[in-house]
């Protein structure tokens, strides 16, 4: 099946690369997204151990895999993915991120190719065992064609996982009427017509041939920030494999 590659929103690119030189700072503009990695990066350690019976107790539960990170930013997924052992590449639509990720990792002393413009062309050919985006398909031009292309680079056996904010009048508030309100998340950033409903991206799956193995809610509440949840109605994390 042919993918259409045009799915960058050529707006969404430049808002983000404006934001390249503060992704690392804490508590900058992408301090939210500081706060959610460590919740991403437990679901996705758990999703691998599910999915390749690995021992959480494992360092290195990725060593002989390759992973792919779609819209990765200044890197804040990909290096952690680096260190549990995969052999990553990133791609962002944004030179200025791949510019920041890529002298982030020089300076953590790690190994990760970094790619800008559109991950279709950038990895064409290529597959890879852990395909993740996070955050990203809510920005694209095309969810459809977005989400064929990460299932045409995930390799048999593979393992997707996504996160995205649901479409919801929660979300709405939070994101969008507080976050970026209150300049926790930079003003722009979101567009809640564009929020798909965690139905909708299972069918957009489906339909690019792939099967939801796992949906778990990413919750927050102010004594614990935020949390892996039963409650989808703010954002949501997806596990998925070939059908």
């Amino acid at each position: 099946m042919g993918v259409n590659i045009a799915t960058i929103d050529p707006r969404e690119a430049e808002h983000f690369g404006r934001l390249a030189a503060d992704w690392w700072n804490p508590k900058g503009e992408s301090a939210m997204l500081h706060r959610l990695n460590p919740v991403r990066l437990r679901y996705i350690r758990e999703a691998v151990d599910a999915h390749w019976g690995t021992d959480p107790r494992d360092f290195l539960p990725l060593k002989g895999r390759t992973a792919l990170d779609v819209g990765c930013g200044a890197g804040l997924l990909c290096e952690p993915l680096a260190r549990l052992g995969a052999a990553v590449t990133g791609v962002d639509a944004a030179p200025e991120n791949i510019g920041a990720a890529r002298a982030h990792a020089a300076a953590a002393g790690l190994s990760i190719d970094y790619r800008a413009g559109e991950f279709e062309r950038e990895v064409s050919g290529r597959t890879f065992d852990l395909v993740t985006s996070m955050e990203v398909v809510e920005h694209v031009a095309d969810p459809a064609a977005f989400v064929a292309g990460l299932a045409a680079a995930l390799t048999p056996g593979g393992l997707m996982v996504l996160s995205t904010p649901n479409r919801t009048p929660l979300s709405r508030l939070a994101m969008i009427t507080v976050g970026e309100g209150l300049g926790m998340i930079p003003r722009g950033t979101h567009d809640h017509d564009k929020f798909l409903t965690p139905d909708e991206l299972t069918a957009l799956l489906e339909d690019a041939g792939m099967a939801v193995t796992d949906i778990t809610g990413l919750g927050f509440s102010p004594t614990v920030g935020f949390h892996l949840s039963g409650d989808m109605s703010l954002n949501y994390l997806l596990a998925a494999r070939h059908a």
